[in-house]
């Protein structure tokens, strides 16, 4: 054997680390048994989610493209002003971010609020009001089939470990936890309904159920108050350290948004 192919010589050293490497990115991605919602849904469901031209959702989705360039009379400024159009590929994905002005993770609703106020010197639109999630929803589009990729903050730790405490802490009158339904449970059946493993990767999201678009704090107060427990409010900080655990625990899945759930 040649010197050059050599078991010591560093071209067949780095051959070796590279299917290694490779054999281990395999491997991980064999056992990662982590699931979309999505897989959990009929194919009648599945459908009107990959059918933009059938999605209900992208309804919201045109009026959010439209808000996004509407000029605020009070600024004279519209989103489109301070961001070009594909400024926002990747933005999505990357919330609950940290905030500098309040010192706390905000979601990405809250952000656009911010900004309206701040930048535009509107008032913030209303949780769940139409034009929130209307253009919440054409900004999560934009980062449609990125991974989820929460920034690796310093300053996000303490949120995420408290919304991790969140998700295993049994709550209200029948005395679950997240972690029950959607880890031990997942797949299974409640009523008519499939048990997803609870990954944020679709929201803002229609569901049949609701007749309408609705954020990942809607479903998560529903899901609260389906086990008796009194909801937090819309924006609570404790809502949005439970999302932020949840873009951890989903962080490299694809962003479906908007899709659609019954």
């Amino acid at each position: 054997m040649s010197a050059r192919y050599s078991p010591w010589s560093p071209l067949w050293r780095a051959c070796v680390v590279l299917f290694l490497a490779a054999a281990i990115g395999a491997v991980q991605g064999q056992t990662d048994a982590r699931r979309s919602g999505f897989e959990f849904m009929a194919p009648s469901t599945q459908a009107l989610e990959r059918d933009d031209a059938q999605n209900p959702a992208l309804l919201w989705v045109q009026q959010g493209a439209d808000l996004w360039r509407t000029t605020a009379p009070t600024s004279d400024k519209a989103c489109a002003t301070c961001h070009k159009d594909d400024s926002m590929r990747g933005v999505a994905r990357r919330y609950p971010a940290w905030d500098v002005a309040t010192q706390a993770p905000v979601n990405l609703s809250q952000r656009i609020n911010l900004c309206r106020k701040n930048h535009q010197q509107q008032t913030p639109w209303r949780a769940e009001s139409q034009e929130l999630l209307a253009l919440e929803a054409w900004v999560a589009r934009e980062s449609r089939g990125l991974a989820i990729a929460p920034e690796r903050d310093a300053r996000l730790q303490a949120a995420a470990r408290r919304g991790e405490q969140l998700y295993f802490q049994r709550i209200g009158q029948l005395n679950l936890s997240c972690y029950q339904c959607h880890d031990q449970y997942a797949g299974q059946r409640l009523g008519s309904s499939p048990i997803p493993q609870a990954h944020p990767t679709a929201y803002p999201l229609y569901r049949l159920e609701w007749q309408g678009l609705g954020s990942l704090q809607r479903r998560l107060r529903n899901c609260q108050t389906g086990v008796r427990a009194e909801p937090y409010a819309y924006g609570a900080p404790e809502l949005v350290e439970l999302e932020l655990y949840l873009a951890e625990r989903a962080r490299g899945m694809p962003l479906e948004s908007p899709g659609v759930r019954p």
